[in-house]
């Protein structure tokens, strides 16, 4: 398995386990909190160059 995969399946553990113990709207708020946070804290550069990456994966 590779790495972003166990990161992807660890992140599907932390959200079910999340949900189990704080209510629905907690946990969709730290689900979308985080990912938006991490951008956030990107330079302006390197936001440029995920975004111009996210946009090459999507017209292959």
């Amino acid at each position: 398995m590779s790495k972003n995969a166990k990161i992807a399946a660890g992140g599907v553990a932390v959200g079910l386990i999340l949900l189990v113990w704080l209510p629905w709207w907690a946990s969709l708020l730290i689900i979308l909190g985080v990912p938006a946070a991490a951008y956030l804290a990107l330079d302006p550069s390197q936001r440029r160059r995920l975004r111009r990456n996210t946009r090459k994966q999507l017209g292959r």
